[in-house]
């Protein structure tokens, strides 16, 4: 509770008149609620419970709903106790009162506060503080936009959650060197570390258009995901099992290239891409004789995975030649 006077001369000004209404009866709900007369100097607030001591000074001096209910154009309701009662959270409203005495204020760090903050501010229209809580909240956002968070999936729920949760492309990497159940080929462990700094070169540099997701717990060795409009769009499959003479082994390629390539086709998704209303009307009789066939092959594509296997199964190792016998399944 804030106050700005003390003392018996200001109990005694701050004390509000208190009528019967006529018709009422003591305990009634109504009962000893009056408008506030605008020549009171001094104000007793009840905000949603919060006590608050301030003076007309104060509430009036900016263009805002105070003013218009403590300057005589609405109607104020005080209490039996002489407190005018305003039903809403009093949460913030020592900041709004410390706003209207100084014209600024520090603003909360905390985001969650911050908007609260904001949407107190938007009720008793103190549009000075909403705009410095506007340009808090979209300085926050920019801040924010620099973090490259990676999110990584435990479980098949987190992924469809996460899925569900963004607006973003993604593009998921599962990477688990743990599901071979052969030996790897030599160059197989360097290959798996490039797919995965190609990942964090590509979070790098896209993290602000695109979602990022690491997967360690899938089926796969390694294995790229791409995600557009909640659908999964391509999937480049990097392991591929190699048949030699006395053992299968697990090979882990590094495509590059086409993970590159699936990166920026799924930035064809960052936006739902909505018909032009104009377009469709100056178009409408080429596009009426083929719609039936067109809504058919969009729906199929709807269902349509574009899934890349490198080299799935490959017929030699990688032992120098003349030590290997070839032979496919």
């Amino acid at each position: 509770m804030s106050a700005e006077a003390s003392g018996p001369a200001a109990a005694e000004a701050l004390s509000l008149e208190v009528s019967k209404p006529s018709g009422l009866e003591p305990g009634s709900a109504a009962y000893g609620l009056r408008p506030l007369t605008p020549n009171s100097k001094y104000v007793k607030l009840n905000v949603g419970g919060s006590l608050h001591y301030t003076t007309l000074r104060t509430l009036t001096g900016q263009d805002t709903m105070l003013k218009a209910m403590f300057s005589g154009r609405a109607e104020v309701l005080t209490d039996a106790g002489g407190w005018v009662l305003i039903d809403r959270s009093g949460r913030h409203f020592g900041t709004i009162l410390n706003y209207l005495r100084d014209g600024s204020v520090p603003l909360p760090e905390s985001t969650r506060e911050l908007g609260e903050l904001l949407g107190e501010a938007r009720y008793y229209l103190v549009q000075g503080l909403i705009e410095d809580c506007q340009l808090a909240l979209q300085q926050k956002r920019e801040n924010l936009s620099l973090l490259c968070l990676i999110p990584t999936v435990t479980s098949p729920r987190e992924e469809q959650q996460l899925l569900a949760s963004t607006s973003k492309p993604v593009v998921k990497l599962l990477h688990n060197r743990s599901n071979n159940k052969y030996s790897y080929t030599s160059t197989s462990d360097d290959n798996l570390l490039k797919n995965i700094e190609l990942f964090d070169k590509l979070a790098l540099r896209f993290h602000g258009r695109l979602l990022f997701l690491k997967d360690v717990l899938g089926d796969e060795i390694c294995c790229w995901s791409f995600y557009g409009q909640g659908r999964k769009i391509a999937e480049v499959c990097c392991t591929s099992i190699v048949y030699a003479t006395e053992k299968k082994q697990t090979k882990v390629e590094f495509p590059e290239a086409r993970i590159f390539e699936e990166t920026l086709n799924i930035l064809i998704y960052e936006t739902p891409r909505v018909p032009d209303p104009a377009l469709l009307e100056a178009t409408g009789g080429a596009a009426g004789s083929s719609r039936a066939s067109r809504g058919e092959d969009e729906e199929n594509r709807e269902h349509r995975v574009r899934r890349i296997h490198v080299r799935r199964h490959i017929t030699h190792d990688e032992r120098p030649h003349g030590q290997q016998i070839v032979f496919k399944d």
